[in-house]
């Protein structure tokens, strides 16, 4: 079986647009083609890179000349400073009260319905207040007044 030909894009300085592939060896492709799979990658996941499939294959992963880099932001969150996350903090402060109240609501809700627990379970999967009432084994329109008077008492410490 013969060996695969390899290639690395070299981009124009004068035309980001314009491509030359060179040849590489399979040791110098082995070295170079996870990084640049990499950066594609981390650029994706950032929302920076809006290159087309079927042009990744221009990508060496420099993306200061790439006419498919949106810009933005070039450092990742990972690469952020404390001081930098500081400024992030009141949306954590508030992400920290949401999830407070949260546990506040639930752990209400468990007192007002002892099995809560399942009925939440019930809800992530999509059952509608009917089918549950059904699982339960109760009345539909008492399980519906019931959490009607639940979620009223729910709403009143929520605000």
């Amino acid at each position: 079986m013969a060996n695969k030909k390899r290639y690395y894009p070299l981009r124009s300085s004068t035309d980001p647009k314009k491509v030359k592939l060179v040849e590489i060896t399979e040791e110098q492709y082995q070295a170079i083609y996870p990084e640049i799979w990499a950066t594609i990658k981390r650029e994706q996941r950032h929302g920076r890179c809006r290159c087309p499939a079927n042009y990744l294959w221009t990508c060496n992963g420099y993306c200061s000349d790439c006419s498919y880099h949106t810009g933005g932001n070039e450092e990742s969150i990972d690469e952020l400073t404390d001081t930098e996350l500081s400024d992030e903090k009141p949306l954590m402060d508030e992400l920290m009260a949401c999830d407070q109240m949260l546990k506040l609501l639930v752990a209400r809700f468990r007192e007002l319905e002892p099995e809560a627990d399942l009925i939440i379970e019930l809800l992530e999967e999509g059952f509608s207040d009917r089918k549950i009432a059904e699982t339960l084994g109760r009345k539909q329109r008492t399980f519906a007044d019931h959490m009607k008077k639940i979620r009223t008492e729910l709403h009143k410490l929520n605000r």
